[in-house]
C-alpha cells in the first residue's frame, strides 16, 4: 500500500499536504498510510477518487468490500458528469435564448418567435431534469426491490 499511495503521489509531484488537501484527509492520515498502516475503506475510497485509480489498485491484496466501493465510486463520478452536462445544457439555453431574444428584439420587434424556441428548449431541459433528479432514483429502488423479490425464496 504504502508504495503505491506515495507512487502515484510522486508520480503527480504532490506534497503529503496537497494530497491530503485534495482528498479531504489529515496530512497526518496521508503520513500513516505512507508508513504502512492500513487505512479504512472511506480513505481508500478518498484516495481512489483523488488518484482516478480503483480501489483495489491502491491495496496489495483483493478486499472483498472494495469491489462494492469501487463501483460506488463509479456511480458517483457518472452522477457528477450527468449533472455537469445538464448545468452546461441550461447554460448553452439561457445564453442562446437570450442571444436569440435580443437579435428578434432589433430586427423584428413585432415578432415573438424566440419565446417559442425558448418554451420547446425549455421543455426538453424540463425533462432531462426530471429523468436525472426523480426518474432514475425511481427505477434504482424498483431495480433493487424487484431483485430482492426474485431472489427471495418463497
Amino acid at each position: 500500500m504504502e508504495n503505491k499511495v506515495k507512487q502515484l503521489r510522486l508520480e503527480k509531484a504532490w506534497s503529503q499536504e496537497q494530497l491530503a488537501e485534495l482528498s479531504a484527509l489529515s496530512t497526518r492520515t496521508i503520513q500513516r498510510i505512507e508508513n504502512n498502516e492500513t487505512p479504512s475503506l472511506e480513505t481508500l475510497g478518498a484516495l481512489a477518487s483523488v488518484f482516478n485509480v480503483s480501489v483495489s489498485e491502491l491495496t496489495s491484496e483483493p478486499l472483498p468490500e472494495s469491489t462494492e466501493l469501487d463501483n460506488r465510486i463509479a456511480e458517483a463520478r457518472k452522477r457528477v458528469k450527468d449533472e455537469a452536462d445538464l448545468l452546461k445544457s441550461i447554460i448553452v439555453a439561457i445564453i442562446t435564448c437570450t442571444a436569440m431574444y435580443c437579435l428578434n428584439y432589433i430586427y423584428t420587434p413585432y415578432r415573438s418567435w424566440p419565446i417559442w424556441v425558448a418554451v420547446i428548449w425549455g421543455g426538453i431541459l424540463i425533462v432531462k431534469v426530471i429523468k436525472l433528479f426523480l426518474l432514475d432514483k425511481l427505477f434504482v429502488k424498483w431495480k433493487r426491490n424487484r431483485l430482492m423479490s426474485l431472489t427471495k425464496k418463497n
